[in-house]
């Protein structure tokens, strides 16, 4: 019989919140940016155990989940935290971490006493990262129906281990998947003195690519201005795309680039803490280390997943400096830009691109950057984009990047 939660009046103990359920509970703070400052882009910024404690506190109080005594004595005390509330909360901070899904660290000459968070800092671990990332992809794809699991399918056939193609006679090369029933049925009829290679018999199997993407986030300021957060939804894609291609294609490769004023490859175990900052858009940038990533991986598709909502607003100079214009499209910076896109092309990459706005100058950018690698161009909003991602890179299962 399934457990009933009543979250107008929580009566049982806060004790019995299991850790699954309260990551679930605070997902949308730790891929947010209610644990950071969007005014200091300083990429070494990791939330505190206070930012965890206050994210559980609100989650917990905007469920009804807080006894009503307890929030009473909890607001008429002068510290929260040495409030049985308060005190609750820190066990439950304890079992994140001893269920594994954070890891506290203090810096350098730093402590605190039992029960008190003071300055320590936490990380999430790489049991939290599948579990964030396992419930954005349940959440993104609900809506889309069955879809297949496996390596990417083609068009073409191999002699592969995986038997279950149509039958070809033998040719120097093939893997010697004999098919014992169609070989003898040649043998007998002209004698085993008289056999060749030529009555051999092979059973294909199809073709299954493999493939390495980057995917390449916008975390310019343009992401969280007007009241709206474009970055959260770019991060739980970011996170769903990468359980995907563990679970489903093993035979991937995923990283992520997060492109701004400059750009840097940001491993998936510090993906979700990413913050936004600096200021412009770097496409160019962007695009060259995707490229310097690609080119290490010896995959037969190579692709560029590109979720942004700005126009190329800034250049990494020869010296290392920064050419920033913010103002239209500058012709300096979209030219830069588009020799990077002409390099995608040359070396069969292909860019898809996920536009945040409707701006007739980024319509048009995107629509070229598409055109030239052959690439797809998506105009989204934050609310279907998870979508719009998965359905683009699950439609590259059944037909080959040629």
């Amino acid at each position: 019989m399934a457990r009933l939660t009543r979250y107008s009046k929580f009566e049982s103990e806060l004790d019995d919140i299991d850790s699954g359920e309260l990551m679930q509970m605070i997902q949308e703070a730790l891929l947010g940016q209610g644990m950071n400052d969007p005014y200091d882009p300083d990429p070494n910024t990791r939330p505190s155990m206070d930012d965890l404690f206050d994210a559980i506190l609100n989650a917990l109080a905007e469920k009804g989940m807080i006894p009503d005594d307890m929030l009473a004595e909890a607001m008429q005390g002068g510290d929260i935290q040495e409030s049985r509330l308060g005190q609750q909360i820190q066990r439950m901070m304890d079992k994140l971490q001893q269920d594994g899904f954070i890891r506290k660290e203090f810096e350098d000459g730093e402590g605190g006493g039992a029960g008190q968070p003071g300055d320590a800092k936490f990380n999430l671990t790489d049991k939290s990262i599948d579990f964030l990332g396992y419930k954005s992809l349940r959440d993104l794809m609900g809506g889309l129906g069955r879809s297949s699991a496996g390596a990417h399918e083609t068009r073409d056939y191999s002699s592969g281990i995986d038997m279950m193609g149509e039958l070809k006679n033998y040719e120097f090369g093939d893997t010697l998947n004999l098919d014992t029933t169609a070989t003898l049925s040649n043998v007998i009829t002209k004698g085993f003195e008289n056999m060749d290679s030529g009555d051999l018999v092979v059973r294909q199997s199809e073709y299954s690519s493999s493939a390495a993407t980057v995917v390449m986030l916008d975390c310019s300021h343009s992401m969280i201005l007007y009241g709206e957060d474009r970055f959260t939804p770019a991060k739980q894609v970011a996170l769903a795309l990468a359980h995907l291609i563990r679970t489903q294609y093993p035979g991937d490769t995923v990283k992520f680039v997060l492109f701004h004023d400059s750009a840097e490859e940001v491993p998936i175990s510090k993906l979700a803490q990413a913050q936004i900052g600096p200021y412009h858009t770097n496409t160019a940038g962007g695009l060259r280390l995707a490229q310097q990533l690609l080119k290490r991986e010896n995959k037969d598709m190579k692709q560029i997943v590109m979720i942004t909502d700005g126009k190329p607003s800034a250049l990494t100079l020869p010296d290392g400096r920064i050419y920033k214009n913010a103002y239209g499209l500058d012709p300096y910076v979209l030219g830069a830009t588009l020799r990077e896109v002409a390099q995608c092309r040359r070396s069969g990459i292909q860019v898809n691109t996920f536009m945040l706005a409707r701006d007739a100058e980024l319509v048009g950018f995107v629509r070229r950057v598409a055109e030239m690698t052959r690439g797809k161009a998506y105009f989204t909003t934050p609310y279907n984009i998870g979508q719009y991602v998965l359905m683009d890179y699950m439609s590259n299962k059944t037909k080959m990047v040629n």
